[in-house]
């Protein structure tokens, strides 16, 4: 006699081949004001952790209006209705971390090739001057300006 633990299916859910690099799209039941919706979350597979075991999950990311959000779903978990592999690419990691740093410095270097043209640096081009190592102070500028108008 098999008891039904969950209400998912489990073998399904065991055969399905989830691994890192895969792009996922996860449909999850969301509880408002009592009724019940479905959200999906479409994404990258960073890393798959503890197998098919009970407690076994994966982390999606995804970008969202120039955000990054991660998510890490259990994949036994009742409040997934499913799980479609959208696109599978191939990797040679398994935990695709990475990815997170690599957004990060192209995100740095697209600010860098839109400098602001004109007067003073902003707050966040003083920064990424200082880091670059080109910084250049601005009372120093200020001196050599005022010492070019005596002359």
């Amino acid at each position: 006699m098999a008891f039904k633990i969950s209400p998912i299916d489990m073998e399904a859910r065991k055969k399905l081949d989830l691994r890192a690099g895969d792009t996922v799209r996860v449909h999850q039941k969301i509880e408002e004001k009592g009724k019940t919706r479905l959200q999906v979350f479409e994404g990258l597979v960073l890393a798959r952790k503890h197998g098919t075991e009970a407690g076994g999950t994966f982390t999606v990311r995804r970008v969202s209006s120039g955000v990054g959000v991660e998510r890490i779903f259990p994949i036994y978990s009742p409040m997934i209705d499913k799980i479609e592999i959208v696109k599978r690419a191939r990797v040679r990691r398994a935990k695709l971390y990475y990815i997170r740093d690599k957004v990060a410095r192209e995100a740095r270097r697209q600010l860098r090739r839109t400098r602001m043209m004109g007067g003073a640096m902003t707050a966040e081009e003083k920064l990424e001057a200082a880091a670059e190592g080109d910084v250049r102070n601005e009372s120093e500028a200020v001196a050599v300006g005022e010492e070019s108008k005596a002359q």
